[in-house]
């Protein structure tokens, strides 16, 4: 019954990564959190391990959304380059700091920024992308990447949530925005999962089936079947327009935000 469940958990999770370029973490986590849960888990260790299992799930699920948005040529491999190092680097990081942090205090962090982009790339759905807008210096770029870097492994996203509408606000169309995000996705969850994987480690938890942070049997579910189904996402990726686009990625994130909001007020 729990590889089910964790193979549903895996084709909503595909379908979004595709579809949004987030790498599926806005789908994953809160599903691995209420799975956790009722499978009597520690309240303490519950929100990382759905953070740390998010990531490592992602490794696989970026690679096959970047696999179907290279083919429709949606990849800004010039900004991958600037961005995806120090993001990396700063994953890494940002799992040591989230292994700091109390699983209530992760719930409300990941429920207010959710929340947070939810509005700005709602409101921004109507505006008309401005060709003449260029994307920031290359160091500038550098530092953004370090900053998305730090705050994916925080929110367990593949920083999708935040590499997306920091590239459309300089310009770049919803669908290329997507496609290079799913590309950036694919270095912050290997740090991402090492990180998890390193620092949980050391904690030593009492969690069976798991490696650090990452529990093995989801990992392996959701794997499985994110892989299929992201290319189905990024194929109706480039079938919507950017506001379309725009809009359901914002319904998803108020969504997600919300729960995580309202669980750790409560």
């Amino acid at each position: 019954m729990e590889l089910i469940i964790f193979l549903v958990i895996g084709a909503f999770a595909g379908f979004a990564a595709g579809l949004f370029g987030v790498g599926g973490g806005t789908i994953i986590v809160p599903l691995l959190y209420i799975v956790f849960t009722q499978m009597g888990y520690s309240p303490d260790v519950i929100m990382h391990l759905a953070l740390g299992t998010s990531l490592a799930t992602i490794v696989v699920t970026s690679i096959s959304s970047l696999m179907a948005h290279h083919k429709n040529g949606a990849v800004i491999w010039s900004v991958f380059k600037n961005l995806a190092p120090p993001m990396a680097i700063g994953c890494f990081a940002g799992a040591g700091i989230a292994g700091w942090l109390s699983g209530i205090h992760l719930q409300l962090i990941v429920g207010i920024f959710l929340l947070w982009v939810a509005y700005t790339m709602f409101t921004g759905a109507k505006k008309q992308v401005d060709p003449s807008k260029a994307l920031p210096s290359t160091s500038k770029q550098i530092m953004a990447g370090s900053g998305i870097g730090i705050a994916s492994a925080i929110f367990g996203i593949g920083g999708g949530s935040l590499t997306v509408p920091y590239l459309t606000h300089y310009g770049v169309v919803m669908q290329k925005a997507v496609g290079t995000s799913a590309a950036c996705g694919l270095p912050i969850a290997i740090a991402g999962a090492l990180g998890f994987m390193f620092f949980g480690m050391k904690e030593q938890i009492d969690v069976p089936n798991t490696i650090g942070f990452i529990h093995v049997y989801a990992f392996i579910g959701i794997s499985l079947m994110s892989f299929f189904t992201a290319k189905f996402g990024a194929k109706a990726a480039h079938a919507l327009s950017p506001a379309v686009l725009k809009k359901c990625f914002a319904v998803l994130l108020l969504c997600i935000g919300s729960f995580f909001l309202i669980k750790s007020l409560l």
